[in-house]
């Protein structure tokens, strides 16, 4: 199938588990929670989300006719950030090339067919969604964020990351879902500061729960 992609960009994850890993980031357009416009925020199903999902005018963003001609531009953004390519043989290495797909929402168009030929190029497989979908075969790293008013069909994966706070969407819900790692992320925006101590407060009676920041906001990086 075809790929259409907003951005792709080479960084460290800012983010939960995997904070601090260096990364090729593959970020998809579209969204089924918000289209991204702001005239439709107000009438979407997650209003809080900060992230620029429309269009294919970011860096090395574009459409992709097949899963080869998007593995070859994420295989050359990893080779020119990191100096050295995929190791498409599966021998054990120090350290694994690393993908994250992301969106908007990736799952909407994220496939087994884009996760075999990524794999098959020596890539660990990561991907961060709302839960909404079925992750296909093929992906190592399951990072699930459950929106309020969202019916959640993901209910396992590697890592459960909740913005909060979220009315409808308490972390009692997701406590006992089939998953390794439990993060609260503090809700960004204008109430930033008072979303922290929320989130302190909670993870520091709730040890089940750890606290995640965008680490990579603080450090000015994509």
């Amino acid at each position: 199938m075809p790929y259409s992609v907003k951005e792709i960009f080479y960084t460290l994850q800012g983010e939960g588990a995997q904070s601090g890993r260096a990364a090729v980031f593959c970020r998809f357009t579209g969204c089924n929670l918000w289209t991204g416009l702001e005239p439709d925020r107000g009438r979407a199903i997650c209003r809080f989300c900060d992230t620029d999902f429309v269009g294919t005018d970011g860096t090395d963003g574009g459409y992709f006719p097949s899963a080869a001609d998007l593995v070859d531009v994420l295989s050359r953004i990893w080779r020119e950030g990191a100096g050295s390519a995929p190791d498409a043989s599966h021998r054990p290495r120090r350290v694994r090339p690393y993908i994250v797909f992301t969106g908007g929402e990736p799952l909407l168009q994220l496939d087994a067919e884009l996760a075999r030929v990524a794999g098959l190029a020596g890539f660990e497989l990561a991907v961060e969604t709302n839960g909404t979908r079925r992750v296909p075969t093929g992906i190592d790293w399951i990072c699930v964020s459950p929106k309020a008013g969202a019916e959640l069909v993901q209910t396992s994966g590697h890592e459960l990351k909740l913005v909060y706070p979220q009315p409808g969407a308490e972390p009692e819900r997701y406590a006992d879902l089939d998953f390794d790692h439990f993060f609260l992320q503090p809700m960004a925006g204008p109430d930033l500061a008072r979303h922290q101590e929320s989130t302190l407060r909670y993870c520091l009676h709730n040890p089940q729960w750890r606290i995640s920041l965008q680490n990579h906001k603080l450090l000015g990086i994509p």
